[in-house]
């Protein structure tokens, strides 16, 4: 063949290239598998929870090749945008002592809950989340959302996580020092319930790290991934987040690679 004779080629080695790139390329099961996971956690999944989400469904592997066929797959994390706290503690209200004191892996199920407000930008303006997180097995047990940050929207997450839970007696109930956790209606409702209010110091945002962690990976993972037209839309979004993925599914290292409602279930 002249191109061949150009090229100094042989004849042989010409053949035998043309026949190696006309086989099938080998569909690697374990990569299939873990694209399958990735997919299925809305891209949130680094290699640790890969790692531990394959052993679970029976794949025996170990990080670095989770990691290489990661790298191969072009299979990336969702990362990373800095995190904003807000807090209104210039205010005359009662403030409580902080009676969590950074205690933070708490014995039982509802001994220690913790609660936060955060801001999620939508087409239509702000709209605030108000959580309430049970430190025992991290599981939200209480949220409300509204366009304002007034008192009515962290009485409604409480309110909710009262509802659901049914806590007994002398459970800790932890803030910031924010105007709307000091209001006279919020500590009539703990109060009512006998409850014991905690709250963080002044500027000290690790008094509460647990919980500004999840609105941490809450907007990494969901919110920051796209634009809301508007309130409805992204309560709907943040909503199935916590309920469906975050609760139900979603691998939490402090657990021992369990999501919330796993980790309470084996508790129970």
């Amino acid at each position: 063949m002249r191109l061949c004779r150009v090229l100094r080629v042989s004849r042989s080695g010409f053949y035998e290239s043309r026949r190696q790139r006309q086989r099938p390329s080998i569909v690697c099961a374990v990569a299939v598998k873990l694209k399958a996971i990735f997919s299925a956690t809305d891209d949130c999944y680094g290699s640790r929870r890969l790692l531990k989400a394959l052993r679970t469904s029976g794949v025996s592997i170990g990080r670095f090749k989770v990691r290489r066929l990661m790298k191969e797959n072009g299979l990336r994390a969702v990362w990373k945008r800095k995190f904003v706290h807000t807090t209104d503690s210039n205010h005359n209200l009662p403030v409580a002592q902080n009676l969590l004191n950074r205690q933070f892996n708490p014995e039982r199920i509802n001994h220690s809950w913790v609660a936060d407000i955060t801001y999620i930008r939508t087409g239509s303006g702000w709209l605030y989340l108000a959580a309430v997180m049970d430190l025992c097995s991290r599981k939200i047990v209480g949220w409300a959302m509204a366009p304002h940050m007034r008192s009515e929207l962290v009485y409604s997450a409480m309110q909710m996580a009262i509802a659901q839970r049914q806590p007994g007696p002398g459970l800790i109930a932890h803030s910031d020092r924010g105007s709307q956790y000091a209001s006279l209606s919020y500590r009539q409702l703990l109060t009512k319930h006998a409850m014991r209010c905690s709250m963080s110091r002044k500027g000290n945002c690790w008094d509460n790290a647990v919980m500004e962690r999840f609105f941490l990976n809450l907007k990494m993972e969901r919110v920051w991934r796209g634009n809301y037209a508007n309130h409805a839309e992204a309560t709907k979004d943040i909503t199935d987040y916590i309920v469906r993925f975050y609760n139900d599914e979603r691998l939490h290292s402090t657990l021992g690679y369990l999501p919330p409602n796993g980790y309470e279930q084996q508790a129970a």
